[in-house]
């Protein structure tokens, strides 16, 4: 619509242009009648004059009053026509006049119904995010209904199974067994012996339900026992007075059972340094205290000049 005013406004503008280009054209024309009509009125009366005195006849009389009438007419014909032509001109002021207030109107109504919709499309985004906000808060309800585990598993153990109770945010419901895990054991230290154990140290295991030979001071040829190394020693002791150390596969030695479950019984064995077997029997027979692993990643705490 604004374009369309545009080029309606040229359009009038150019009538316009070429109207008051006629009413100069029609006002020359004018002006040259009017001095036809004087010359021709000039002429009739001096013709008059002359027929008078006897020197013209009444016949050139009779034909310099047709051409004044004939000049008189000419000239009332151009007088119309330059009235006509600057009434197109006020008809093309006014045309341009009712273009701006009629696209006025129409742009302005236009806006209107622009802004109108702007606005109920505003309203239909508020009630949408509002629709959003009760969606999500009727599945979060409807989530309410179930309690769900933070990872696959299994139930073994349910601590509220009544039916109908009421438990608080937070209470323990049920013990799960994740399905998917990596075994590890649990060995319990004496606080006096924890600083013989490091982390990365070789331990043996072995697990109830699996029969073993232990032979003291020869755990390379022990039957029925599994690889171990230390992976974790907690800094704080356990309720049992113990501190707790957990073990993962040895992955150089031999393969855990895979019949073993979480929850099994297991014993473990720290070993001692290996030391050559006469060594054993001179320390046996001294009295002497064994020689544990030592973690082989030492700081070293000498301070060097730069």
């Amino acid at each position: 619509m604004q374009r369309e005013r545009v080029l309606k406004l040229k359009q009038a503008k150019n009538k316009l242009l070429q109207s008051r280009l006629k009413v100069k054209s029609d006002s020359i024309d004018l002006e040259a009648m009017k001095i036809k009509a004087d010359i021709a009125k000039t002429q009739y009366e001096r013709n008059l004059t002359l027929q008078s005195e006897g020197l013209k006849a009444v016949k050139d009389v009779e034909e310099k009053r047709s051409k004044l009438q004939e000049a008189n007419a000419y000239l009332i014909s151009q007088q119309n026509k330059f009235l006509s032509t600057k009434n197109e001109v006020i008809n093309s002021e006014l045309v341009i006049l009712t273009i701006n207030a009629t696209y006025g109107d129409k742009l302005a109504k236009a806006q209107s119904n622009l802004f109108t919709a702007q606005s109920s499309s505003y309203d239909t985004e508020a009630e949408v995010s509002k629709l959003e906000t009760n969606l999500v808060n009727y599945k979060k309800r409807n989530s309410l209904l179930f309690v769900t585990a933070p990872q696959d598993g299994y139930i073994n153990k349910a601590i509220i199974s009544g039916l109908g109770e009421t438990f608080k945010e937070g209470e323990k419901l049920v013990g799960i067994m994740p399905s998917n895990y990596e075994l590890a054991v649990e060995m319990y230290v004496r606080p006096i012996d924890l600083p013989l154990i490091h982390i990365g140290e070789h331990v043996r295991v072995q697990f109830d339900g699996w029969p073993a030979i232990v032979f003291s001071g020869w755990p390379n040829v022990s039957y029925g026992t599994y690889g171990a190394k230390i992976v974790a020693i907690e800094n704080f002791i356990s309720n049992n007075g113990k501190y707790r150390v957990l073990l993962k596969p040895d992955k150089k030695d031999v393969k855990w059972p895979d019949a073993i479950r979480v929850g099994s019984g297991a014993k473990t064995i720290a070993l001692l340094d290996n030391v050559s077997i006469w060594f054993e029997l001179w320390r046996q027979i001294n009295s002497f205290p064994p020689n544990f692993y030592q973690p082989s990643d030492k700081i070293d705490t000498s301070k060097t000049k730069v």
